[in-house]
């Protein structure tokens, strides 16, 4: 007897570009753009600067029209920008809980502050905060709406070196909990490299180039591998760059330089 297995569903893309396309006074800035991002996929987009990585993260949060094309995203969906945005009148519990409905509020929102590590500050107000802390804060607001893709515009740039690479920890521990969707906008090829499954750079309206980056995780810039991609990431956005010189790190002189 023959058994019939039934067929496994095809997997629907988080977001499905076709043909976006953007223009202002006239000019495409996206143009004919077609973009797949897959459930629980990290993508980076980079570019130079006007080409229009932010005018697509808008349009994918409905915040910017389309004058040509069809995207589509989850309905669940939230957004972190370089500037929090929180309304300083509220306290930072109620900046997080902001827009939610349902029961338990108030407990989501300190749940969610909790796996931000901002427990111990959600009756503070928001002009207490330190800049890493607001954008933390910024991440649980996003967290408790539970979203299926998480939309990063440039969200760590103002922060200093060393607050930045513990933002960096922070968002693929909460990536790797949740397991949305994340697009993140940053001008930062490092950044990019650091975070992402895959890496696209926006050119002329178009995705000019994307790279998968099969680098295990957590990464530095002495990972294996890194620092080749990081040279045609740059080569693409019109950065040459010398190769450097390799460094024994069998060595003992090598190892404590290298701290």
């Amino acid at each position: 007897m023959t058994v019939s297995l039934p067929q496994p569903r095809p997997v629907r893309a988080a977001v499905e570009c076709r043909g976006v396309t953007r223009r202002f006074a006239g000019q495409a800035v996206l143009d004919g753009l077609d973009l797949d991002i897959a459930p629980g996929e990290f993508v980076a987009l980079l570019g130079s600067s006007g080409s229009g990585k932010t005018t697509l993260l808008r349009a994918l949060a409905g915040l910017e029209p389309i004058d040509e094309g069809r995207l589509q995203v989850p309905a669940a969906m939230a957004a972190v920008f370089q500037e929090p945005r929180l309304m300083p009148w509220k306290r930072v519990w109620r900046n997080v809980a902001l827009g939610v409905r349902g029961a338990g509020v108030r407990e989501r929102a300190e749940a969610a502050l909790g796996e931000v590590g901002l427990a111990h500050r959600l009756g503070a107000w928001p002009g207490t905060l330190s800049g890493g802390e607001a954008q933390r804060v910024a991440l649980a607001r996003a967290l408790v709406r539970e979203p299926q893709l998480l939309l990063l515009d440039e969200p760590f740039a103002a922060l200093d070196a060393l607050t930045r690479i513990r933002m960096h920890q922070l968002i693929i521990r909460l990536w790797r909990a949740h397991t949305p969707a994340v697009l993140l906008v940053t001008h930062d090829v490092d950044e990019a490299l650091l975070l992402a499954d895959r890496v696209l750079v926006l050119a002329n309206g178009q995705i000019a180039e994307q790279l998968p980056i099969r680098l295990p995780r957590p990464r530095q810039a002495a990972t294996p591998g890194f620092q080749p991609l990081r040279a045609r990431l740059l080569h693409l956005l019109g950065v040459e760059t010398e190769a450097e010189p390799a460094v024994d790190l069998s060595h003992p002189l090598s190892r404590t330089a290298s701290r």
